[in-house]
Order: structure tokens, then sequence, then C-alpha cells
């Protein structure tokens, strides 16, 4: 199994849909239901399952949306991780994508909304960011199907060829901030 994490509104479930083929309906106000989506993806002639969380902010849960998130990743013991942030917002994405690593999780990390990197002027090494991080990193529009038509996230996924770090690797890892990964700061429109 491997499990779809990331913050709120970043696409997870846009993600899900273009590996999956399904719609999920997603509701991001508070009030509303938390429920873990599952479904499952077809690569190499074998299903494989794949679970959609809630949006979280950190796996130190304040909320039960978070909690949900949390305790998946406890419980099931999944095979891989795939953190999905939002590529406009590198350090928040990364902020939660340390944390799944200091979990030793093995992860791929889709920076979804890629194309809206280039748009706000901006650029992101995702060669440099995979090479500091230690772990494979798939640009992704997920309404478009990019990223995933190629089918990258799912080849890396089911390939195993997904990063489990060694501790002393995560904590040299997590000192590093998002800027010396290769990213080059621009102004926000």
């Amino acid at each position: 199994m491997f499990v779809l994490v990331g913050n709120p509104n970043v696409g997870k479930s846009a993600l899900f849909g273009a590996l999956t083929g399904r719609y999920v309906t997603v509701s991001n106000y508070p009030g509303t239901t938390v429920e873990l989506t599952r479904g499952s993806v077809e690569v190499g002639g074998r299903r494989l399952p794949i679970v959609d969380t809630p949006g979280t902010n950190s796996l130190t849960p304040s909320s039960d949306d978070e909690r949900v998130t949390r305790n998946i990743l406890l419980e099931s013991r999944p095979q891989t991780v795939v953190a999905v942030g939002d590529a406009k917002n590198l350090e928040r994405t990364l902020l939660l994508a340390l944390q799944l690593l200091e979990m030793d999780r093995p992860i791929v990390l889709a920076l979804n909304m890629w194309d809206e990197v280039a748009s706000c002027g901006a650029s992101i090494d995702a060669g440099m960011l995979a090479s500091r991080l230690g772990v494979d990193v798939v640009p992704t529009v997920a309404i478009r199907g990019e990223g995933v038509a190629r089918s990258r996230v799912r080849t890396r996924v089911t390939a195993g060829s997904a990063t489990r770090l060694r501790s002393s690797a995560r904590s040299r890892r997590s000192r590093r901030s998002f800027r010396a990964a290769g990213c080059r700061p621009a102004r926000w429109r």
C-alpha cells in the first residue's frame, strides 16, 4: 500500500484521481467529515492499494484530520508515502516532508502545481532538491496528469525506489533550509 500525505489544498485528491481514475469529492472547511479515500492503481499488471489522507499541517496532531493522517502512517506501515506538496510553497511542503522522513518512511516527494511556479517567477531545481534530501522528487500538475501520465510517480513508488534515509543522514538533512536545497527566491505576485 502507498499513502498520499500533504498539507490541505495541495492537490492530493487530484493526484489520487489521476493515479486511480476515480473522482473524489473533497471539502476543506470546518465541520466536514474526516475520511480516508481508498482505491487502487494498476502498475505492471498488479493492483496496488492507495490511500488519500486528509490534509495535515503537522504529524503532531492538533485536530481530528491530522490525527487520522498520523494514525494511518503509524498503524498501516505503508510501503511508500507520496508526500504531495504545493511547489509554490516549498518551505511548508518541506516541513511536512522532513517530518515524514523523521518517521523513517520511504517517501517520494511530488511537487504539485509545478506549472504555477514559473508563472510566479520562481524556479526550483528538482534534481538538486532530490540530491540534497536523498529522495525522489517528481514535479506534477495533477489536474492535467503531468508527472503522472508518464507514470513517474507510479513507477517510483512501485519500483521500490522510494528512499528510506539512515538516521544520521536524516538529522543532517533536517537541518538544511529549503533555500540550500536548490530553490531560488522569487518575488511572489
